[in-house]
């Protein structure tokens, strides 16, 4: 993992997977650095990610108050219960079913939890309130992002996500540096892969999904799967209107994985593929 700042107060925690035949996938953290700070998602799950060191370096755990848990999927949750013991006082702002989908992995300590519904604000001190939010697309129904006003910014969970080309482009780069063409591709695809649900719906009731965003008019777009977003906020909430039409995703089948796992390079020490067993 790597970190950059944002802003004078959100620093980015950036980490990536690569996602055969489609990228490098982003898998950000966030830490807002309020009079009571939050951070936002906890990063993989992974044996080798030391999510709690990365952010050791942006800040003292000890100080955190706020983790505030975009959606409770594996590759946001990673360092969280490694957090709450780090941060005594923090406490894990979800809802309450995604409370309940935690807790079937591990239990969540019910006074270290706060509950935030779309619609509702978390006040971080100082006078400063974060407003939660439903984003338009998602992949989990306890999904909540927020709205910061006093930096316009708009922190959107996986709504925006889009692989890149590389891994530098994905930890490193920003999206505004993606030409607009592949900047929409990108958002397009993730869109059908993380929220095929899209192709179903009413498309005038997910259109009146966007409508808040716009009135937001955030200058930063910080999503979990993609490179933070300045001054893109418009063109981006255009093209997601666009997920409804767009083709939808079919995934790679068992004929398909053979001939990819075909190409890769045998594993150090030798080892049986599992065909052949």
């Amino acid at each position: 993992m790597t970190t950059r700042k944002i802003g004078s107060d959100t620093t980015v925690l950036a980490d990536c997977l690569e996602v055969p035949g489609i990228g490098f996938l982003p898998v950000n953290a966030f830490v807002l650095m309020a009079d009571e700070p939050v951070v936002v998602d906890t990063g993989l799950s992974l044996p080798d990610r030391d999510f709690l060191n990365t952010l050791g370096s942006v800040m003292d755990p000890a100080d955190v108050r706020w983790i505030w848990l975009t959606h409770p999927d594996r590759d946001h949750t990673g360092g969280l219960f490694d957090l709450l013991v780090a941060a005594p006082q923090a406490r894990v702002v979800t809802t309450f079913l995604g409370a309940g989908i935690m807790s079937t992995e591990r239990p969540l300590p019910l006074d270290r939890v706060c509950l935030v519904n779309p619609g509702q604000t978390l006040d971080v001190g100082g006078g400063r309130t974060l407003r939660a939010f439903r984003p338009p697309l998602f992949d989990n129904p306890a999904t909540v992002g927020f709205y910061d006003d006093r930096t316009r910014t708009c922190f959107s969970s996986d709504c925006f996500g889009g692989a890149m080309p590389s891994p530098e482009a994905a930890v490193d780069g920003t999206a505004a540096e993606l030409a607009p063409q592949d900047l929409r591709a990108a958002q397009l695809l993730w869109a059908t892969v993380d929220s095929p649900w899209v192709h179903t719906v009413d498309t005038d009731k997910y259109l009146a999904t966007v409508q808040p965003l716009r009135a937001m008019e955030a200058e930063t777009v910080l999503c979990t799967h993609l490179p933070p977003a300045v001054g893109l906020a418009p063109r981006m909430l255009d093209t997601i209107t666009e997920a409804p039409g767009s083709d939808p995703f079919v995934g790679p089948d068992q004929r398909a994985l053979e001939q990819m796992l075909a190409t890769f390079e045998p594993a150090p020490g030798g080892g049986v593929p599992p065909q052949a067993m």
